[in-house]
């Protein structure tokens, strides 16, 4: 089947830049990323993941991490155990 129709969007350059270097990774230009995205969403028959507003303590915590506050910094993953009890 020919290609004939266009998707034009307007992202944010750093997210771009970011994803792209992702798709690169994984083999993929951003056209055929999209591509795939529209064929999740036709057999899914929705949007191939799950997409919710978060709760009140998801978006404090969001806004916390976001800001550096709260966070728990570990050394290593035997660090981050101990400090979860693990």
């Amino acid at each position: 089947m020919a290609k004939a129709e266009v998707i034009k969007a307007q992202v944010e350059p750093a997210l771009k830049k970011e994803v792209e270097q992702i798709f690169e990774k994984l083999g993929l230009s951003a056209n055929e990323a999209i591509i795939l995205f529209y064929h999740h969403v036709k057999l899914y028959r929705g949007i191939p993941f799950n997409v919710r507003i978060p709760n009140r303590t998801t978006v404090k915590t969001f806004k916390d991490t976001d800001a550096g506050k709260n966070l728990v910094r570990c050394k290593d993953a035997d660090d981050m155990f101990a400090k979860l009890g693990i």
